[in-house]
């Protein structure tokens, strides 16, 4: 590894230890049906979040929620001592990229055959603190 490319990823190594993320690696979702969830979600206070997703019919509201707590316990691990009421925790980013897809073949009439993409997705949630932020913008 060059010296430009080990100091660039350290500085976002560096970076990643104040933000508050978690991932999802290959969920056999798709990512179309996955976006519906995630969009519902975006932008939201945590908790009202976790309420979306707990009373959601859609089957992939149950993965985003275990995702949300996840990302709720890393953000209270790298912040000991402070409140989750008081910080005003919000969903500042979440995004869903496609993962591997299976290829698979169903058997079709007069002796062919069709292709079946089963598709699968990563999601990772990136949460924020709105009283940091108006911290940070004070200075």
């Amino acid at each position: 590894m060059g010296a430009r490319k080990r100091i660039k990823a350290n500085q976002i190594k560096e970076e990643n230890k104040s933000k508050a993320f978690a991932s999802l690696r290959n969920v056999p979702t798709s990512p179309r049906k996955m976006r519906l969830v995630t969009d519902m979600v975006r932008g939201m206070e945590v908790n009202r979040a976790l309420d979306v997703l707990r009373f959601s019919p859609k089957e992939a509201s149950n993965r985003v929620e275990k995702l949300l707590l996840s990302a709720i316990a890393n953000w209270q691990a790298k912040n000991e001592g402070q409140r989750i009421e008081e910080s005003a925790l919000y969903v500042k980013e979440i995004s869903v990229d496609s993962a591997r897809i299976l290829k698979r073949l169903r058997p079709a009439p007069q002796g062919r055959a069709h292709r079946i993409k089963k598709r699968s997705n990563h999601v990772t949630i990136l949460l924020g603190s709105k009283t940091a932020e108006a911290d940070s913008t004070k200075q």
